[in-house]
């Protein structure tokens, strides 16, 4: 497989692992889950990683600014639930558009297709990509917060970005994912630049990972050679009763806890916490100011 990154990639992922955060006040990890191509198992991971993360005994609270609402469905949460749409507008708080899950540590705002106005309407908006940001300040009574981005790179995941810790890149092993990892990797550093300058990468996670072919093995090993550093250990396999546990409205742990699947998602959550322990920088949370 020929080489498709260039230095300047390599300098933008350079540029977006900066070391540097500002301590400002209790410690709540947020994460976004985000890739600008759609099919790569972002939505999957975004709910399997929140709910194994709950499992493991962490309070997470799951945000679902994608307006085609799959991971509130997968969590089982009704169409006409209130969520982010109605935190964006100012028309309820955090606490009114909360819903509980199966899991008792785990919590999600929801998302319907009415958030894909959400863009239109904010635009005129002062500071807009930073609503979302102070829509849920204060909220430190989590440890985790995961964000499950829209397959696209517009104001909603600009929002989710800003209020940001890190992000998690999941990919699929497959030639145009490595095409579309090299475009992101080249906002990131744009948003680190304007928006967030804490922003870091927490890592690139390969999923839906066939073994038994040829091309994921040569992705793997391309991500491998160029970006070590961000590649996490965890490899999500191909796995049918990953694809089936949506449509049950339950995370993979709940649906199919022996499968595959699910041992890769427990694993992708002790990762992440250790992660996060072994990190020496402070966690930003979203107290003080917002702007």
């Amino acid at each position: 497989m020929r080489n498709i990154f260039k230095n300047k990639d390599l300098r933008a992922i350079a540029e977006i692992s900066g070391k540097h955060f500002d301590f400002l006040g209790p410690m709540t990890k947020i994460i976004s889950i985000a890739n600008q191509k759609g099919g790569v198992g972002k939505t999957t991971t975004a709910i399997n990683l929140a709910a194994s993360l709950a499992l493991s005994g962490k309070k997470v609270l799951l945000i679902d600014v994608d307006p085609q609402g799959n991971a509130s469905s997968g969590l089982g949460v009704e169409e006409d639930a209130r969520g982010v749409y109605e935190l964006l507008m100012g028309e309820a708080n955090v606490t009114e558009v909360t819903c509980s899950t199966e899991i008792e540590t785990l919590k999600i705002i929801p998302s319907r297709v009415d958030l894909t106005g959400a863009e239109i309407e904010l635009v005129a908006r002062e500071s807009r990509e930073k609503i979302l940001k102070r829509a849920l300040n204060p909220i430190d009574e989590y440890e985790f917060v995961v964000i499950d981005c829209p397959p696209s790179l517009g104001l909603l995941t600009l929002n989710a970005l800003a209020v940001s810790n890190s992000v998690l890149i999941p990919m699929q092993c497959e030639y145009y994912a490595l095409q579309g990892l090299s475009h992101l990797l080249k906002t990131l550093k744009l948003i680190k630049k304007s928006i967030n300058p804490d922003l870091k990468v927490e890592g690139i996670l390969l999923t839906m990972f066939d073994g038994r072919t040829l091309l994921a093995t040569q992705v793997k090993d391309q991500v491998q050679k160029y970006f070590s550093d961000f590649l996490l250990k965890t490899i999500i396999p191909r796995n049918v009763r990953l694809s089936e546990a949506p449509s049950h409205g339950k995370p993979i742990m709940l649906y199919a806890g022996r499968s595959r699947g699910a041992d890769s998602y427990v694993e992708l959550a002790k990762e992440i916490i250790l992660r996060s322990k072994n990190d020496s920088r402070p966690k930003t949370a979203l107290t003080g100011s917002a702007a």
